[in-house]
């Protein structure tokens, strides 16, 4: 029993000793320290996201990869039955981009113009309060703006925009086919409109971190406002404003729901835009429509997620370039822009 009673003497000396060494220990770990540490390890974890979302959507895709190669890049059939599959994603690919160079090209000067006022010419009674309600749009669902398009929209596109295009420029290709409203131009329009909060927020903040000497050094050399916003404003800013479109250009593409609604879903040859009056498809609005009803398993399956690699790739490098463009704006060096 003394042998006993020894031992585990010994053992709560050792236990107190290791439990003042770690004590000591932490003593000596600042809050920066630990700061750090749990900042860091955030954003590995972010890296780690995205290593891992790659990392499925490859090994998801891999079996239709293989089966079609290259071919399923550059191929435009699109039939999933089991025994005669043909899949192409190129009609979805350029659908995608189509739709999405229709929301930069026309939400981008939209939102351009709302940056500019204010930024440049509202006052504060009237800029805080509108930059807020605009920045609450982007919060607004993309099912909203689906709904909205289908049962609203589509009907004013159809009417003031789709028939007069038909009846005095039909026989432009781009514009042939029969106006329906359900097509690539509604959708991208859809995207126009939902792009602009962010694109017209961004650019807001980039406007607003343009040092004011930019400003005084204009009108000191006798400049207009309209002089003073395109020489000393724009041009220090285009950068960022580059940035922020791209950053929109992002949203566009990868925007579901409201775009599965609106474009008219086709598949196949039927799918490629060769008419902005025709049903289309996107990547994402492809894969939102198809995935539930695809066999586990199938082949169908792996070509749905083959086009979500596409598209994954797609996104991250339009926002990576976005970021990288901003970033050069507002690098910020003793308060003021670099």
């Amino acid at each position: 029993m003394a042998r006993i009673s020894t031992e585990l003497g010994q053992k709560s000396q050792i236990r107190k000793r290791l439990s003042h060494r770690i004590s000591e220990e932490l003593a000596h770990i600042s809050s920066d320290d630990l700061f750090e540490v749990v900042t860091t390890a955030l954003a590995c974890l972010v890296i780690l996201i995205l290593a891992l979302t790659f990392v499925v959507l490859l090994r998801g895709s891999l079996p239709v990869l293989d089966r079609f190669g290259l071919g399923f890049v550059t191929g435009v059939s699109w039939n999933p039955v089991p025994g005669i599959e043909t899949f192409g994603a190129q009609p979805y690919i350029l659908g995608t981009l189509v739709t999405s160079a229709i929301a930069v090209v026309i939400g981008v000067p939209i939102s351009l113009g709302i940056a500019i006022f204010l930024a440049e010419m509202a006052p504060d009674f009237i800029s805080n309060p509108l930059s807020r309600v605009i920045e609450l749009l982007a919060a607004v669902p993309s099912i909203i703006y689906g709904l909205w398009g289908l049962l609203v929209f589509r009907f004013w596109v159809l009417d003031w925009v789709e028939k007069p295009i038909s009846t005095y420029l039909g026989s432009v290709p781009v514009f042939n086919g029969t106006p329906f409203g359900l097509d690539i131009l509604t959708a991208g329009l859809i995207l126009s409109i939902m792009i602009i909060p962010t694109v017209s927020s961004i650019s807001k903040e980039v406007m607003t971190a343009v040092p004011s000497s930019q400003r005084e050094a204009a009108y000191s050399i006798g400049a207009t406002k309209w002089e003073v916003v395109r020489m000393g404003v724009l041009s220090y800013a285009r950068s960022g404003i580059f940035g922020a479109a791209i950053l929109g250009l992002g949203r566009a593409v990868g925007e579901t729901i409201a775009v599965t609604l609106v474009i008219g879903n086709a598949v196949g040859p039927g799918a490629v835009p060769t008419s902005l009056f025709q049903p289309g498809q996107t990547m994402a609005s492809l894969i939102a429509s198809e995935f539930n009803g695809a066999d586990p398993g199938s082949i169908h399956i792996s070509a749905l997620i083959g086009v979500g690699l596409v598209l994954f790739a797609f996104a991250l490098i339009i926002n990576v370039f976005a970021q990288l463009m901003v970033w050069k704006v507002l690098r910020v060096k003793g308060g003021a822009v670099d």
